[in-house]
């Protein structure tokens, strides 16, 4: 009895401890206030791993133990973790949302969101994006012409330059917002939080073509410029850009006009190239029926498709190309050609011809 006595004690305490640590690791993983309901926005980028979106949770106030959360991270068997933007609130528990990311769970994941759309002009865009957030599209565009904040840009992102500030540029960041869906994060959004969501995506698919770009011989606002040219000749027929861009190197290279109605149609905020005489002739410098060499900027945001259709362009003879009513492309090598595919495949009304 002398013996079981202290054994008895030991197991008690042991007992309590174990009761005590259960209790604190359960506690630890609950909510931080169970009765705040507010929407948090919280962005997983992917190949996030578990202890990583701990360290987000805890950036936005909604981890009540860290310790305890990080314990959870490597035991709680999540292995399928889902990148998303996604809608908690500090009510829940560290467990629900842990299970919410591992899923990738529909309830949870943010509807909040907003579309640069590819081979839209800026001003567009900007009708779109005021949609989503609380600006309006002359509000918008207002800061995206604003020199001093551009100029901040220009000092934050490698590929912007001094070239987006000249005065013949219709709008400064045209082709440089990256085209795609863009979860809204905050909840009180701002153009500029925005606007450098867009070109920290521009920044990732640049640097990724950095090399090639330099390699081009053409300035990243060059490059950007042609590469915005072939996406708005190219239309929906994206197989045809590498050959469109190749024509219209050979163009520069031989020192001709790129004569792409497409730019004068943006003078004009035309999508329809069926231009008149008037606007063909033209005096503003995105003219390239009148004026030689690329246009002062881009003349819509670029795909990656089109960045790629520049930095690999088809190899050829070829100076001129054509797309029919069927929207077949015909290229020629020279002028008596390009003009025997026009009358070969001519459209209903007006010629649409390069």
């Amino acid at each position: 009895m002398r013996i079981l006595k202290p054994i008895l004690i030991i197991l008690a305490i042991l007992v309590v401890i174990l009761g005590a640590g259960g209790f604190y690791y359960v506690s630890g993983l609950g909510s931080v206030d169970e009765n705040n309901t507010d929407e948090v926005y919280v962005t997983i980028p992917q190949g996030s791993s578990a202890s990583g979106i701990v360290a987000i949770l805890d950036e936005n106030g909604l981890v009540k133990n860290k310790t305890v959360a990080k314990i959870q991270a490597r035991i709680g068997g999540y292995d399928s973790l889902q990148a998303n933007t996604y809608v908690f609130n500090k009510s829940m528990t560290l467990t629900e949302m842990m299970n919410a990311i591992d899923k990738g769970d529909f309830n949870y994941v943010s509807k909040r969101s907003f579309e640069m759309k590819e081979g839209y002009r800026l001003t567009k865009n900007a009708e779109l994006l005021a949609k989503e957030i609380p600006y309006s599209k002359k509000e918008i565009l207002k800061k995206w012409a604003d020199k001093d904040y551009l100029k901040e840009l220009i000092d934050k992102y490698w590929f912007l330059s001094d070239d987006i500030l000249d005065d013949d540029v219709m709008y400064p960041l045209e082709g440089y917002l990256a085209p795609n869906t863009y979860f809204i994060t905050d909840d009180d959004p701002t153009i500029e939080g925005v606007t450098e969501t867009m070109l920290d995506q521009m920044d990732q698919e640049l640097t990724a073509r950095k090399d090639k770009i330099e390699a081009s011989g053409f300035t990243v606002h060059e490059f950007l410029t042609l590469a915005s040219i072939v996406c708005k000749e190219g239309g929906s027929n994206a197989s045809e850009a590498p050959h469109i861009a190749g024509v219209f190197i050979n163009r520069l290279n031989n020192n001709m006009n790129l004569g792409s109605d497409v730019t004068v149609g943006y003078i004009f905020e035309y999508e329809d190239v069926d231009l008149n005489t008037q606007q063909l002739s033209s005096d503003n410098p995105y003219n390239t029926r009148k004026f030689a060499g690329l246009p002062p900027g881009p003349i819509c945001e670029v795909p990656v498709v089109d960045l790629d259709a520049v930095l690999d362009y088809t190899q050829t003879d070829d100076l001129y190309f054509y797309a029919g009513p069927d929207g077949t492309v015909y290229y020629a090598k020279d002028n008596a050609g390009h003009q025997k595919n026009v009358e070969a495949h001519p459209w209903p009304a007006k010629n649409q011809e390069q």
